[in-house]
């Protein structure tokens, strides 16, 4: 299951009021729009659209804990593991890090993406 890990914890209300819809069209079609925070405010799901070989509609998740924040495909949803899903999630973490720039990555299987859309 693709995923980023930061080591630290997101506040999530802050971030829902920062994001930008994402909204790429080459070399893949990928639109992330909105942001919906739960009540408990450790868990917020956006629903993105990827299309390049398939159409996919899916949500992404991001949940915090103690000291940690994931980025990863909302299991209910499981879209096709794309090229296109995974720049999606790519794209999320490069907006939070943007954000919040003393974010680290700490775990990852999403390397070669993030490398392409984050510029160190």
């Amino acid at each position: 299951m693709p995923h980023i890990v930061f080591g630290e914890r997101i506040d999530l209300d802050d971030f829902s009021e920062k994001f930008a819809e994402i909204f790429q069209r080459d070399p893949i079609l990928i639109k992330v729009t909105n942001i919906f925070v739960d009540k408990e405010k450790l868990t917020a799901l956006l629903p993105a659209v990827v299309r390049s070989e398939k159409h996919q509609q899916f949500l992404i998740e991001i949940s915090t804990r103690k000291s940690k924040t994931t980025i990863r495909l909302y299991p209910n949803t499981d879209p096709e593991k794309t090229d296109g899903v995974k720049f999606s999630m790519a794209l999320l973490a490069e907006q939070i890090m943007s954000h919040y720039p003393n974010f680290q990555i700490i775990q990852t299987n999403l390397s070669n993406y993030l490398s392409m859309v984050i510029k160190n």
